[in-house]
């Protein structure tokens, strides 16, 4: 009896460990990656890895679990640090593998392009082969020559967990164990280089994951050397967990061979996910909610509208199976059309068991809390040289009083400064240029002030402000005395006190430097990635030579933390801040006069000494004469517009949006006539390719999250619509803001704009991304492409490709888009 209760016992503990166990085979499907219900395994489809989108990676029961899979030279390698070069990738559905050819160094990146790696002086090629084996894979990688004696122990084969799905879950290394930590812990050693390096939490030849969890569980096994379970947060802030193989000496073929088998859950299926605005709607706005299903699911159930009463009861006042839309990605979505309903107050649209967050039908949907805090938050908290106090909070203290010293010569610096054979000014090298020290926005998750983010923020707000006249007064910004307090009136419209910032920070430089700046970045990268308060970043002393390490006087120091200006020669650049700071002007007349008259006049002598014969010039030469036209109504920028007539049209896509607030002041019938034809033709493109998915609107998703290109959009389709009523309507500027807003691929519903909405991103790539936390008004890029097919949008803060935070239309394009709903949706 004792023993068949053992037995029964025995029994009844296997089931459910093996409870929806996947027995079914993993195979290569159409779109080049493994899969079975539950399980995906992509290998080499995705080419960002210093994004953590790379190598073999897996989609585990529909959460992206691990990536990055490949030969590294570091144990737990950051953003700038040696990636391969891809070369054949190889699918071979008769044998059930994928094949990948590799090269160390990557030539296009090794001390050059937009963020320059240095590698090693380490050459060779490499194939990575991922075969599917039931519902396993192996992984073996063979090198076509054994390493040099001095790269052993340097280069192994790396794969990243993603951390916050693993917090407070098991691990077993070989009968080792322990838990995932929240933060990552000691100890760690130093290296020959002095440089600290994450001791492995264990080290042996088979891993468990989570074996606590059906829906993570995953095993590891290497068959030679053996596996290291290492934390990459130690190393970096934004680093994953890692498993890792070392190469051994002498090794080529199958130097690296593992065995992967992730858990997948036998009858998991995608659950229906229902996407709105997480604001809301007004009453006479359409109304449609994108109901997303599993991509196996053909026939849709019935939804439901349903209005929730003071009481919390809930009042069904709509209900209907949903419109069949089709195949998008890798779901299936269907279309709840609720327009007719226009009573005021809270609803939810349930569908099964899946139901919304609450939002609201209401007139005044668009006219609070949603882009206030863009204006009230996150423009403030983004300026530059200054205090940003908020009652007993302080956002950063004062910073960058010390900017700016004249960049290196012959400098590849990174994130895209390049500094050539001459500073192009009166200054030397690392010579403090002065007066730099006024206005601007950090550019994002980042510190640095470019030219792009600081005129061309400067001149959305300036388009805002002309369109919607915004007077909001809410907070305190004394340039003065370098300090700003949130929440605190001081008697002048916030919009105009932020056009003025950013042209303030473009003036001084073309002022100080007889030209643009293109820009004013960190001089290391050590103060580059620094998150928290910005103040931290330098002295705020101006750096002196002769002064020695750290002595300082009252204004300067020994210290060589200022920033560097950075200038170049970019008429295209040139053009798009003459357009901008002419605009500008036109809105600080009669706020500050004397940088009105700075703006225009810079703007006027600089726009005929760029000659357009460069076809690349011509829209960007087109768009300052329409600005300086509007400006001035000087008829050289008339007679200019008119003569490159047949370029416009050929452009209108691009020019078309801002041809539009001319053509009154023209005053030209036949021209405008002419406009019109190709306007009507670019708007049956536009009513095309909003058809090519639920959202109804250009979306051609990449790496990055699309949002701040459909803001984009949005933002030139209300002058397309206010300039051509009769041609262009307001439904796809609208169908813009509610993409951000939460109408957008995914299982991740948020508002892309933090702090707006029933559910927002509150966690995001700012500069106070350590703490897991936002900025209100911010507007992250959004929902990312997993390739092929997968819409990813995690809560992570340290994935800049969906979650960071940009100035120059990150978030005033969105504020610009509620402002113009309202407008329109008010007449």
């Amino acid at each position: 009896m004792k023993k068949s209760l053992i037995l029964l016992c025995f029994i009844a503990f296997s089931a459910s460990f093996s409870n929806g166990q996947n027995k079914q085979m993993l195979h290569l499907n159409d779109l080049g990656y493994f899969e079975i219900p539950g399980l995906n395994v992509m290998a080499f489809q995705d080419i960002y890895p210093e994004g953590h989108q790379g190598g073999v990676g897996i989609i585990q029961n529909g959460e992206r679990v691990a990536t990055n899979g490949d030969l590294r030279l570091e144990a737990t390698p950051g953003q700038w640090q040696p990636i391969p070069k891809q070369g054949k990738r190889i699918v071979d559905k008769a044998n059930n593998l994928i094949k990948v050819t590799l090269t160390y160094p990557d030539s296009s990146k090794n001390r050059k392009g937009f963020n320059p790696i240095f590698y090693p002086d380490l050459y060779f090629n490499y194939d990575v082969t991922v075969k599917a084996e039931g519902n396993s894979i192996r992984v073996t990688v063979d090198l076509d020559r054994p390493l040099p004696k001095q790269f052993i122990g340097k280069v192994g084969f790396n794969f990243e967990l993603y951390p916050t799905v693993l917090f407070g879950k098991a691990w077993y290394l070989d009968g080792q164990s322990g838990i995932f930590p929240r933060q990552p812990n000691g100890p760690t050693n130093l290296d020959e280089n002095n440089e600290a390096q994450a001791i492995p939490y264990a080290t042996g030849k088979r891993l468990v994951i989570a074996p606590e969890s059906d829906m993570q569980r995953m095993v590891i096994e290497s068959k030679n050397a053996d596996i290291l379970l290492l934390d990459g947060r130690n190393k970096h802030n934004n680093g994953w967990f890692v498993v890792r193989s070392v190469v051994p000496e002498g090794a080529t073929k199958k130097a690296i061979e593992w065995v992967i088998s992730p858990n997948a859950i036998s009858d998991w299926k995608y659950q229906p996910v229902v996407h709105v605005s997480q604001i809301g709607y007004h009453p006479d706005q359409e109304k449609v909610a994108v109901i997303e299903l599993d991509g196996q699911d053909k026939m849709a159930v019935e939804a439901r509208l349903m209005r929730i009463s003071e009481t919390g009861a809930p009042e069904q006042v709509l209900k209907s199976i949903p419109k069949s839309w089709g195949k998008f990605l890798r779901y299936n979505y269907f279309q709840f059309d609720f327009s007719p309903i226009k009573r005021e107050g809270i609803y939810i649209v349930q569908y099964g068991d899946s139901r919304t967050e609450p939002f609201r039908i209401s007139a005044e949907v668009f006219k609070r809390h949603v882009w206030q805090p863009t204006l009230e938050y996150f423009l403030p908290v983004q300026m530059c040289h200054m205090r940003v106090n908020e009652k007993y909070k302080v956002w950063h203290g004062l910073c960058h009083m010390d900017d700016a010293l004249m960049a290196q010569v012959d400098t590849n610096h990174y994130d895209g400064y390049v500094q050539g054979h001459s500073t192009l000014t009166k200054y030397k090298p690392l010579e403090p240029v002065p007066g730099l020290a006024v206005g601007g926005w950090h550019d994002a998750g980042d510190d640095d002030l470019r030219i792009e983010s600081q005129a061309g923020e400067t001149y959305i707000l300036s388009l805002a402000y002309e369109a919607f006249k915004v007077n909001h007064d809410n907070t305190t910004i004394d340039q003065k005395n370098h300090l700003v307090e949130i929440h605190q009136p001081d008697g002048k419209p916030d919009l105009l006190q932020q056009i003025e910032n950013g042209a303030l920070s473009v003036m001084a430089g073309y002022r100080n430097l007889g030209r643009f700046y293109r820009g004013i970045m960190s001089p290391s990268l050590k103060q580059y990635v620094l998150v928290g308060d910005v103040s931290n970043q330098t002295d705020n002393l101006i750096y002196d030579p002769v002064l020695k390490g750290k002595e300082k006087t009252g204004t300067h120091s020994g210290i060589s933390d200022d920033r560097w200006a950075f200038t170049e020669i970019n008429p295209a650049r040139d053009l798009s801040t003459i357009a901008n700071i002419a605009a500008a002007s036109r809105v600080l007349k009669g706020f500050n006069d004397e940088l009105s008259l700075e703006c225009i006049t810079v703007a006027e002598n600089l726009w005929p000494a760029i000659k357009d014969d460069d076809k690349n010039l011509t829209n960007n030469k087109i768009h300052a004469a329409i600005e300086l036209y509007l400006t001035t109504s000087k008829d050289q920028y008339k007679q200019y517009i008119l003569a490159n007539e047949s370029t416009i049209k050929s452009r209108i896509s691009s020019l078309g949006w801002v041809i539009g607030r001319a053509l009154p002041k023209i005053n030209d019938a036949r021209f405008t006539a002419s406009i019109r034809e190709a306007i009507a033709g670019y708007a049956a493109k536009i009513a095309s390719d909003q058809k090519e998915n639920p959202f109804g609107i250009p979306y051609k998703p990449v790496i990055w999250g699309a949002g701040w290109n459909i803001q984009e959009f949005g933002f030139q389709q209300y002058f397309l619509h206010t300039g051509f009523p009769d041609i262009v309507g307001k439904e796809y500027m609208m169908n813009a803001l509610n993409f951000i807003l939460g109408c957008h691929p995914g299982v991740n519903t948020s508002s892309f704009a933090s702090g707006v909405g029933s559910r927002s991103v509150t966690t995001a790539y700012g500069y106070n991304r350590a703490d897991w936390s936002y900025i209100p008004g911010g507007v992250v890029s959004g929902t990312a492409l997993i390739r092929p097919d997968f819409p990813e949008l995690k809560n992570f803060p340290y994935l800049w490709q969906q979650t960071e935070y940009v100035l120059g239309g990150g978030s005033s394009n969105f504020m610009f888009l509620v402002l113009a709903a309202d407008q329109l949706l008010s007449k």
